[in-house]
């Protein structure tokens, strides 16, 4: 084997085994130890952390932050990852945003320089549109690391009645139209709730206090884990073309909407009942665009809506 593929070799086996002795790497690669203490040498300058202990238990062991083998990408595949990385930068908060920052300008300057010349044509054509909030997230690395490990936090959060604290169990993150929202299970109501990150002032991890196992749980399915069972309703609206575009854009999860040869359609969305408030603001947004045919409790609260508003401009909707 050659010294170059023995170290590539190396790299990922070090990494791989975390704790080892320089006789176990030299009979796994079959060289002297000598030879092996002058490739683990190699290793370190190349950035790999690597740590000794002496004593009769004692060995290499591998930093926690590993450094990974050099993986190979075909141009194509090179682009593909830069733009999948450039565009989360309208998101003016992310998890890992300084190591993802560091990764992409590392990335970007490995590249051959006619591939940095391609991206840079292809930077003011392409782009990947979100809203942007201007509120600064400080806890997403938190609540990402703690759903991955299964810990618990203790947060500060804003409600309409002040400032609640509880721990909580997060299940994951994920984004939306610029927010951040945390699916997690709540200790304070025994049961799992969805929460603003922006609304959260502070997070901190409790490792005081035991968490449950919700290794199965996940942000595909806990909606269908909480113990008490929510209550859905069927909203159904007919869109004009525009309506389709914006309610495929806004709403999730995505709604069903059955489409027509000229671009509108008839949406058919099962919420839960207790988001009445919510549509009927939203239906409203859309104006014109959108006719609610039911349920009824919807267009009800849309019409009172749209009472308080005729009330607050001292007039009736018919007023001309």
């Amino acid at each position: 084997m050659s010294k170059s593929k023995r170290l590539m070799e190396l790299m990922m086996t070090v990494n791989r085994m975390r704790k080892f002795t320089v006789k176990e790497l030299a009979d796994q690669f079959g060289v002297s130890t000598r030879t092996m203490l002058r490739d683990l040498q190699e290793l370190s300058e190349l950035g790999v952390p690597l740590y000794s202990e002496v004593g009769p238990h004692g060995g290499y062991q591998v930093l926690r932050e590993r450094i990974l083998p050099p993986i190979a990408f075909s141009e194509e595949e090179a682009v593909a990852m830069f733009f999948a990385s450039h565009a989360l930068r309208h998101y003016l908060s992310l998890p890992f945003e300084t190591e993802s920052s560091a990764a992409l300008q590392k990335f970007y300057n490995y590249m051959p320089g006619d591939v940095r010349d391609r991206i840079d044509q292809m930077k003011n054509r392409v782009d990947f549109l979100t809203h942007t909030r201007k509120q600064k997230l400080l806890f997403l690395d938190t609540l990402l690391d703690a759903a991955v490990t299964q810990q618990v936090v203790a947060i500060q959060y804003e409600t309409k009645r002040g400032l609640s604290e509880r721990n909580i169990q997060p299940v994951g993150i994920y984004a939306i139209n610029g927010f951040w929202y945390c699916p997690a299970y709540c200790f304070l109501r025994g049961d799992f709730r969805l929460f603003r990150c922006d609304r959260m002032k502070s997070a901190v991890v409790r490792e005081d206090v035991k968490p449950l196992d919700h290794r199965h749980i996940h942000l595909g399915n806990w909606r269908a884990q909480g113990a008490e069972q929510i209550e859905y309703m069927l909203i159904v609206a007919e869109l004009t073309r525009e309506g389709v575009q914006r309610a495929e854009a806004e709403l999730w999860p995505f709604p069903h909407i059955e489409l027509r040869a000229d671009g509108s359609g008839r949406l058919l969305h099962e919420v839960p009942a207790n988001d009445v408030d919510y549509f009927a603001h939203y239906f409203l947004g859309l104006g014109t665009e959108a006719t609610v045919v039911e349920p009824q409790s919807v267009i009800d609260r849309m019409k009172a809506i749209l009472a308080d508003i005729s009330a607050k401009y001292n007039g009736s909707l018919t007023d001309s």
